[in-house]
């Protein structure tokens, strides 16, 4: 792990400016940690907000970034007028990516920076995700992923940094919860925002709420379904789903599992309609 750290370390400080393209998440906090130590002559986090991440998660980007003394920038975006998003087919990443990753580039030129990173890992590419193609058409390079760093790696040498999100739940837009070719809606993203962090206040920190229309479909991680299938704590659940909309409840007995909506996807569609 260690040499893998300093070959991101000795390659970033071959870049005199970079922007990272920063959540606030365990992966771009990390590497947002790294690229400060390389002193470069400047670096700015920008962070996107728009309707398909939480404003909490915003807000912990802010408090991260202001941890750091880092120059932060925070742009808005309304994903909701890309009709090539909204509609939600199996390239949706691809072109809401490309829309957020233009936004960020735009905003990096324009302060003379030329360098882009994004935090993506060795294990985002064994999944299908679109958009990273997008972020390779626009120049952002990937150092993590550059490195070989696993998620797992990032974790422990996060801790060994002593960053606070070195235990950080793995995060994913609200996008991802919804199936394939059906349309998103401020309606569908909202419950599902909603009933995740019931669930968070619940104790459950890994959780995802898949949303089937009317229906829930509820991962925790494998060892906190026994937790969660409690009569107490069932009852709750229903009882606020059925509030935030949902009709139906259910619980994923094979637990949380990440990509579980590209489960069947083939990874040549990467291409079609982009």
């Amino acid at each position: 792990m260690l040499e893998k750290l300093k070959s991101i370390e000795k390659r970033l400080a071959k870049l005199s400016s970079f922007a990272v393209a920063f959540s606030g998440g365990v992966d771009s906090t990390f590497l947002l940690a790294v690229a400060g130590k390389t002193n470069p002559q400047k670096l700015v986090a920008i962070t996107v907000s728009s309707p398909f991440v939480p404003e909490r998660e915003i807000e912990f980007a802010k408090k991260i970034s202001r941890s750091t003394g880092i120059e932060h920038i925070c742009l808005d975006v309304d994903i909701f007028e890309n009709e090539d998003v909204v509609r939600n087919t199996v390239q949706r990443c691809y072109y809401c990516k490309k829309q957020i990753f233009s936004l960020i580039k735009k905003t990096a030129d324009s302060l003379g920076i030329k360098s882009l990173l994004h935090g993506v890992n060795l294990d985002d590419l064994k999944d299908f995700r679109p958009g990273l193609k997008a972020a390779e058409e626009l120049g952002f390079l990937s150092p993590l992923a550059d490195a070989n760093l696993t998620k797992k790696e990032i974790r422990l040498l996060s801790r060994q940094l002593g960053l606070e999100t070195w235990d950080k739940p793995s995060l994913s837009c609200l996008a991802t919860r919804i199936p394939y070719d059906e349309r998103i809606t401020t309606e569908n993203l909202s419950m599902v925002d909603r009933a995740e962090e019931l669930l968070q206040d619940l104790g459950f920190d890994q959780v995802r709420v898949r949303c089937h229309g009317k229906m829930a479909r509820i991962e925790v991680e494998p060892d906190r379904i026994g937790s969660i299938l409690k009569n107490k704590i069932l009852q709750k659940i229903s009882t606020a789903f059925a509030k935030i909309g949902f009709e139906h409840t259910s619980i994923d007995i094979d637990g949380y599992k990440t990509g579980k909506m590209n489960q069947g996807i083939s990874f040549d569609q990467i291409g079609q309609d982009s």
